[in-house]
């Protein structure tokens, strides 16, 4: 609908003098009585073109050139908004060249072709097991690159591998301390600010079976074995959890490997070339007021250990020299802070810096029977994501992961994510696919098969028109989906859609009418099928047939 009514818009706006690129926000009213969509261009225009928004809009209005067969009632409301009614006919022709589609592909368009797009999630620091923020980081990545790929784009996953830096000299000590105590020293010290979690006992016993007592000096040697061993455990486990999750990366990006191939040390010494660190109280620091920013940051600390910000510098200066035309960072709500930091930085450097798109997602709780779960990789007590996993399986944690609004905090009730009935939004999904699925199959068992001329206009009921809406929506949500890079528009899209079949399967009989209308209402139902399992494809999940 929106595809239809845009150009017309678009070219009444140009009629009345306005040259330039308008942009037109089309909404569906929340009260169905003020028509199908409904836009508030004609305000929007109203300092521009210095008039009354009411008159601007009337003059919109006479200047659009419709099909009043299409498109019956436009209406001028309020202090401005013009709403739009399609008929009956509007709909029915335009299902009809939305089922002439390749199925497998409906809902994608090319409008990415030719463009490279680096997409970098999860990137979890091999020091333990993958908690549940690490699952929303992974769900949203994944579904974002699925839904940059839907709309034509060439993908590039990336996994950024932090094995360098304090956390892994904690990761070692924490190992080392469990392992004193296996060889009998109970009262040996843990560090302080080590990790506590049972996973660093367990690690501790694997090397205690494959060394035994020869690491027990603490030398750099044995601890250089510490910490290989540690992160190799954890990454194997989080490389498991992942493949659970129905995730894959292409690249794996070590961060060590900034250190080994002197990338770090040249681009600091550029940046001193530059005038963009200088040295203080024996440690060095950025001239992001320089650049203005409101404060300088520490780039090197007096024990000569880099901050964070310094390889990540690098890393994105590294992602930007591959020829990408977009590269998109997954982030904790925790990273937010260095986020304009390194891009200043990466743009003081030469290199186009608003190519970088930061995503901030908030952070997860989890609650069970009214009450917090706690979850601490520092802690004994802690909830991974394959404890989730094994209590929900991966369908059901994957929606409810990416179900929010990036920006909102997410909490998971898990009463309702083991919920096995339809009040589970996932299962509500997946069981209108598996509703029509068994309804195809009884038509098959009662020898009726699919005419492949369908009489479309014979669909005149105000549930199947209903549907048909919806299914014609799915194209610009997949689009709208890519344009601000939130899963959550496919989520309650494919709510809705479920919704409305819902009601037509209950109002609307299908087997029992009449042969040229149970042909074109099973049609209806199939496309159905199609754009639940297309939708469930972009957000990585299943869509069974028998439930």
């Amino acid at each position: 609908m929106k595809s239809y009514l845009t150009p017309l818009l678009k070219s009444a706006i140009k009629s009345l003098g306005v040259e330039r690129e308008v942009q037109i926000a089309l909404e569906r009213p929340r009260n169905p009585d003020h028509g199908n969509l409904s836009t508030n261009v004609a305000m929007s225009l109203a300092k521009e073109l210095k008039g009354n928004p009411r008159q601007i809009a009337q003059s919109i209005i006479d200047a659009l050139e419709v099909d009043p067969q299409l498109l019956p009632k436009i209406e001028l409301a309020g202090p401005g908004f013009i709403n739009f009614s399609f008929s009956a006919d509007f709909y029915t022709r335009r299902i009809a060249e939305l089922a002439a589609k390749n199925r497998a592909t409906l809902g994608a368009n090319e409008s990415g072709a030719g463009r490279k797009v680096n997409v970098e999630y999860l990137s979890a620091n091999p020091t333990g097991l993958l908690h549940l923020g690490h699952g929303r980081n992974a769900a949203l990545g994944d579904t974002i690159a699925n839904i940059l790929q839907w709309n034509g784009y060439e993908v590039t996953r990336e996994y950024y591998f932090n094995n360098a830096g304090n956390q892994m000299r904690k990761l070692a000590d924490s190992v080392y301390a469990r392992y004193r105590q296996l060889l009998g020293e109970a009262d040996f010290e843990f560090p302080a600010d080590g990790y506590h979690g049972e996973y660093i006992r367990s690690i501790a016993e694997e090397i205690d079976r494959s060394y035994g007592n020869s690491l027990i000096e603490p030398t750099k040697s044995n601890m250089d074995t510490f910490r290989r061993c540690a992160e190799e455990w954890c990454f194997t486990r989080i490389n498991d959890t992942v493949k659970r999750m129905g995730i894959s990366h292409d690249i794996f990006f070590n961060e060590d490997g900034l250190y080994r191939d002197g990338s770090l040390e040249a681009i600091l010494d550029y940046m001193f070339e530059q005038e963009l660190v200088y040295k203080k109280d024996g440690a060095i620091w950025f001239a992001l007021s320089k650049l203005g920013l409101s404060e300088d940051r520490p780039a090197v600390k007096s024990s000569g250990e880099p901050t964070y910000r310094l390889p990540d510098i690098a890393y994105h200066c590294d992602k930007l020299s591959r020829g990408f035309d977009r590269v998109i960072d997954i982030l904790g709500a925790d990273h937010a802070a260095e986020i304009p930091d390194v891009k200043a930085m990466v743009g003081a450097l030469g290199l186009d810096s608003d190519k970088i798109e930061p995503i901030i997602y908030q952070f997860v709780t989890l609650s069970e029977d009214g009450q917090q779960v706690k979850m601490s990789k520092r802690s004994a007590r802690m909830f991974t994501l394959d404890d989730l996993l094994e209590e929900v399986g991966t369908d059901v944690a994957r929606f409810f992961f990416v179900m929010r609004n990036n920006n909102t905090p997410l909490d998971i009730d898990l009463d309702l994510a083991k919920d096995q009935t339809e009040k589970n939004p996932v299962l509500y999904l997946q069981y209108a696919h598996a509703r029509i699925s068994s309804l195809m199959r009884k038509a098959e068992e009662k020898g009726i098969e699919l005419q492949k001329e369908v009489e479309w206009s014979l669909l005149q009921e105000e549930r199947e028109i209903n549907l048909i809406g919806q299914l014609l929506r799915f194209e610009e949500v997949i689009a709208r989906a890519a344009d601000v890079l939130e899963p959550v528009i496919i989520t309650e899209y494919l709510r809705d859609a479920a919704t409305e079949f819902h009601r037509f399967y209950h109002d609307c009989p299908i087997l029992p009418a009449e042969a040229p209308l149970r042909n074109a209402r099973l049609h209806l139902a199939e496309l159905t099928r199609v754009v639940i399992h297309n939708g469930l494809q972009v957000l990585g999940i299943s869509a069974p047939e028998k439930m």
